[in-house]
Parts: structure tokens; sequence; C-alpha cells
């Protein structure tokens, strides 16, 4: 089990500040509050794909509490770009789970949404890929030797 360090943790009630909300990326949070439906409503969209049973278990009012979930979950997204703090995600997570228990919603069922939420991030991973193989062939992956460098230089 992860062991958490409480000094490290900001907290109001401690009278630490709060997260800086310009330490990450904050226009990327902008644009990810801006899309939400959109987002929300491609991530149920995509896990349906990856599990047609979904939409059986859950019945249309599950599928809509899912739905509306999504946002929510977007938000802790932009929270966790904005402030550069990957924690705030799990923080929701760890407070939801039991509410998705009592609702009888199988974790796997979120995991399935969460793959849906990644969507755009296989097609970030392509594109990783093919700059990791780019830089392969131009020879960034190694360092350059500082001799054959003056050599070819001239100087």
């Amino acid at each position: 089990m992860e062991r958490v360090s409480f000094d490290l943790v900001s907290h109001y009630a401690l009278g630490l500040p709060g997260p800086d909300m310009r330490a990450g990326f904050p226009a990327a949070a902008e644009r990810v509050r801006a899309a939400k439906a959109r987002l929300g409503a491609r991530a149920l969209e995509v896990a349906l794909q990856r599990d047609p049973t979904l939409a059986g278990r859950a019945g249309e009012t599950g599928l809509r509490q899912l739905l509306r979930d999504t946002d929510i979950y977007l938000e802790r997204i932009a929270l966790a770009l904005a402030s550069g703090d990957l924690g705030q995600t799990r923080e929701w997570a760890d407070w939801v789970a039991p509410v998705y228990r009592r609702r009888k919603v199988p974790m796997d069922d979120l995991v399935t949404l969460s793959e849906g939420l990644r969507a755009a991030d296989a097609a970030l991973d392509e594109a990783i890929a093919t700059f990791r193989r780019y830089r392969r062939i131009a020879g960034d992956a190694r360092k350059r030797s500082r001799i054959l460098t003056a050599l070819y230089k001239g100087g």
C-alpha cells in the first residue's frame, strides 16, 4: 500500500496554501472544461463500443448517470491539468468508489469509461511512437561525441 506523506499535502484546514492552478497547463484545462459535454459523450460512446454489455447492465438510467459523472470526472482532470497535480483524479476516484459500489456499478465499467476518456490518448501514443522512431533514425537517441562534432564543424 502506498504511504502518503501528509507534510506535503496542501490543505486549507491546516493553514497551507491550496494548489496553484497556474502551475500546470491552465489553457489546456480550460479547453477540457469547454468541451466537457462533447468529451463525455464521446467517452461513453467509446466505452459502449469496447464493452457492449455495459448498456445492458447499466440500463438507460445508469448510462445517463455515467454520462453525468463524466462531467465531474473531466472537471477533476481539468484541475489536475491546471495544477500539475495528478493526484486530483486519484483522490476523486477514492472518493467516488464507495458511491459506485452503493449504486452496484462494477469498477470494470469505470475502467472502461476511463479508457473511453483516453481515446484521444491513443492518438497521442501513435504520434509519440512515430517521433521516437524518427528520433532513432536521426541519431537523437544517442549522445553525440564532442570530438566528432568538432571535426564535422571544422573547428
